[in-house]
């Protein structure tokens, strides 16, 4: 068993706490995403689960054994970082092998582990060759490698692929993936990138400031976040933002005024929400039509000020009323131009209601699918 538990991590550098009583539990054989925007404590936690930094309180538990005070050896963990540190004047077979004869592992199994690992990442015709000769998706592998040959329970992966290009980090994704479903090994993956999130883990954590926004997997995190930050944080483009007044909140659900003054009632529960409230109104740019035509039950008019033709896609940027600016995102047939007028349709199903401290307000299937399973 290979499950790891944080509980009431905490971690204060220079007076200011960076990690804030984090509870997270990553199951056994999972692949589990902490993402988060620069300095929310990401990396430092996967640090502190390695034993590279020690917190100031809380456990680490690994397979069930408290972890907290023992050195990063001894914990039975893996780490791959954002640099590949390979060194220079070893060829790739010598690389992978180090760390085995550090610990004198016999010669013939540290060429079994070396070759079993090569066969895996498919650099097998690489073992010969120094760093210098590898491409940057080659030194990761090797790297990766390096950490394959230990056995360990977890494989932890700060940024590994930050350093190369997009087309790389792609390919290198779906390496990743593979190697997960091929090890069966618990993997714990830190990257500010949400597409990499998305596209990798089985749940993700999103950090902020040093704490848990919200655990879920991509789909959950994408369709039901919690509050504001992790609606904008997931998702490419962002979710759009504006600014509403509640004209009404009752059984019937929130009615609130879009730009140019259009009611429309929401299917959300009214809990401490009254006329007069300020709330903010969130819809993604996928889930707004180019046209309020086919019976979209909601729509949002204004003036395309900017078209950008991405070739499968387009994105709109539109600026409505009172000047709030968001995105459409169209097909890549579309035909709209700069400064034309455009209604932008939507389904009541795909919005998102937030109150002023980013918190999501409840949807009432969500209410009628609790109360079916309970």
């Amino acid at each position: 068993m290979s499950a790891v538990q944080l509980h009431q991590i905490r971690k204060t550098f220079a007076g200011t706490e960076v990690l804030k009583s984090v509870d997270i539990a990553v199951a056994d054989r999972e692949f589990m995403v902490f993402v988060g925007p620069s300095g929310c404590g990401k990396s430092t936690l996967l640090r502190t689960i390695a034993g590279l930094e020690r917190c100031d309180s809380g456990q680490v538990l690994i397979g069930g054994e408290d972890v907290t005070e023992l050195e990063p050896s001894q914990r039975g963990v893996a780490m791959v970082f954002q640099s590949y540190a390979l060194y220079p004047h070893m060829s790739v077979y010598e690389n992978i092998a180090f760390g085995l004869r550090m610990i004198k592992l016999p010669e013939a199994q540290i060429r079994q582990r070396v070759q079993r690992a090569a066969q895996i990442l498919q650099i097998e015709q690489l073992l010969e060759r120094k760093p210098r000769a590898l491409s940057g998706g080659q030194r990761q592998r090797v790297a990766i490698g390096r950490s394959i040959v230990r056995e360990p329970k977890v494989f932890l992966f700060d940024e590994p692929l930050s350093n190369l290009d997009a087309a790389l980090r792609v390919q290198m994704r779906l390496e990743l993936i593979k190697l997960h479903k091929q090890l069966e090994a618990t993997m714990i993956y830190v990257t500010h990138d949400q597409t990499e999130a998305m596209t990798m883990a089985d749940r993700i954590v999103v950090l902020n400031h040093g704490k848990v926004e919200q655990v879920g997997s991509p789909l959950d995190l994408y369709r039901t976040p919690v509050n504001r930050f992790v609606a904008g944080f997931i998702g490419s483009p962002k979710m759009n933002f504006l600014p509403v007044n509640v004209l009404r909140a009752d059984a019937a659900g929130v009615t609130v005024g879009l730009p140019g003054d259009t009611p429309v009632t929401l299917p959300f529960i009214a809990e401490d929400v009254k006329a007069g409230d300020v709330l903010t109104f969130g819809i993604r740019p996928e889930h707004l039509t180019e046209s309020a035509a086919g019976g979209m039950e909601g729509k949002l008019s204004g003036k395309v000020i900017v078209v950008e033709h991405l070739g499968g896609e387009t994105l709109l940027h539109v600026n409505l009323e009172g000047d709030v600016l968001i995105q459409v995102k169209g097909s890549g047939e579309s035909t709209t131009t700069d400064g034309q007028s455009i209604e932008a349709g939507f389904g009541l199903r795909h919005v998102h209601l937030f109150r002023e401290n980013g918190e999501a307000l409840k949807r009432f299937q969500t209410v009628a699918r609790t109360a079916a399973t309970a």
